[in-house]
């Protein structure tokens, strides 16, 4: 195994910005393609977008939580499905500083590095004599795999019969790491929404994992020494993707405001912007944006600050943390349905950027780290009711 020589990231906000409107400009090639072009993805590396949550010792910038947000946030803005594989790559760039240090170089020291994966246990792992996993699986939802450089999946350990079969160090559901060469990427992303991230299925088959490159996240201690690796793991992806949200919701207002004060709707003399019920859709949409945004930002800087003081998380804070993503993404659906719905006619036409902020908006509410069920713990600890909290 060679460990590329560590470079230096430097993320460049003006650079991603630029991209962010050439993503916008190509949206309906993005969707034809339903993948993002290679031409756009080398343009987002060059930004350091993804090496924002690696660490410094593997070249990676380290730099705070909400700096992520906000370039998840602009690039959405411009497009979601190119801000859905920002968000994938780099909220994925945090499985670095949880891997064995060897692994954690050899994948992320690479400059160029970009991954991605599903999570959730849905492939079989057999271990190997001598160490290392024997994994076949199928997983979904893998948004952005045309273009990552390294693929993971989470998978179950089981013994020669596929029964569970934890190994004698405790490895139940790791996080693994797969050569690109060994993953098939199935065509099944034939979606209403966020066309363009190619979350198709992938599938392995006998593949072999090397000793070690895994990540097993709801039990294992970072490997990297830091504040952002003392953040919530699960409430940083929750975050991310919530995130994607809030930049379609500003988007769907700005082209509401510019629908309503250049339409006429049929048998009226005054432009859409001077109804009353426009102008109050506009305010509560505006409202939702800024208040969910507000309540995320609050919640943020307050779990920063913990993990900066070196302060062991609660599970308080932790709630917070996925209450605050959740109800952001709701906002901003909410959001953009309120524009979509005040732009009347003018909004189901393909021509139309309202269209897709809707489209875009209703199928990011579905992922699972920030779908309504996941109000439902966050309910019970609010209530004083005992809750598994190891999800959160």
């Amino acid at each position: 195994m060679s460990t590329p020589t560590v470079e230096r990231t430097t993320f460049r906000r003006a650079d991603l910005e630029a991209v962010a409107r050439r993503a916008g400009a190509r949206s309906d090639e993005i969707e034809q393609a339903r993948q993002l072009p290679h031409d756009l993805v080398d343009d987002l590396i060059d930004t350091g977008v993804f090496r924002m949550w690696v660490p410094q010792v593997y070249g990676g910038i380290e730099t705070d939580v909400a700096a992520v947000l906000d370039a998840i946030e602009t690039v959405a803005y411009h497009d979601g499905s190119t801000g859905w594989c920002v968000m994938i790559g780099a909220t994925s760039g945090l499985v670095s500083g949880f891997l064995d240090p060897r692994w954690g170089a050899h994948i992320f020291g690479d400059p160029r590095a970009v991954t991605g994966g599903f999570a959730m246990p849905s492939g079989a792992a057999v271990p190997q004599d001598g160490g290392g996993l024997r994994v076949t699986g199928r997983w979904p939802w893998g948004s952005g795999t045309s273009h990552c450089t390294w693929i993971g999946g989470g998978v179950l350990v089981v013994d020669g019969n596929g029964a569970p079969a934890p190994r004698a160090d405790g490895l139940r559901t790791p996080y693994v790491f797969f050569d690109r060469d060994d993953v098939e990427i199935l065509d099944t992303w034939h979606v209403s929404g966020m066309k363009g991230t190619g979350s198709n299925d992938y599938a392995v088959t006998d593949a072999f994992v090397p000793e070690g490159r895994w990540g097993e996240f709801l039990r294992a201690e970072a490997a990297v020494e830091g504040p952002l690796y003392r953040f919530s793991f699960t409430g940083a992806l929750a975050l991310g993707v919530a995130s994607v949200g809030l930049g379609l919701a500003r988007r769907a207002l700005d082209e509401l405001a510019e629908v309503a004060v250049a339409k006429t709707p049929f048998g009226s003399s005054k432009v859409l912007a001077e109804r009353q019920t426009v102008q109050l859709d506009a305010a509560e949409a505006d409202a939702a944006i800024r208040s969910s945004r507000a309540f995320l930002a609050d919640v943020v800087g307050e779990c920063w600050a913990a993990a900066n003081a070196g302060d062991p998380f609660t599970d308080a804070q932790r709630r917070l943390l996925r209450l605050a993503a959740t109800n952001a993404m709701r906002r901003s659906a909410e959001a953009v349905d309120r524009c979509y719905e005040a732009a009347g006619g003018s909004a189901i036409w393909s021509s139309s950027p309202l269209q897709r902020c809707f489209r875009d908006v209703h199928v990011a509410t579905q992922h699972g780290m920030v779908a309504p069920r996941t109000l439902e713990p966050l309910g019970r600890m609010q209530l004083g009711l005992p809750t598994d909290v190891r999800q959160l």
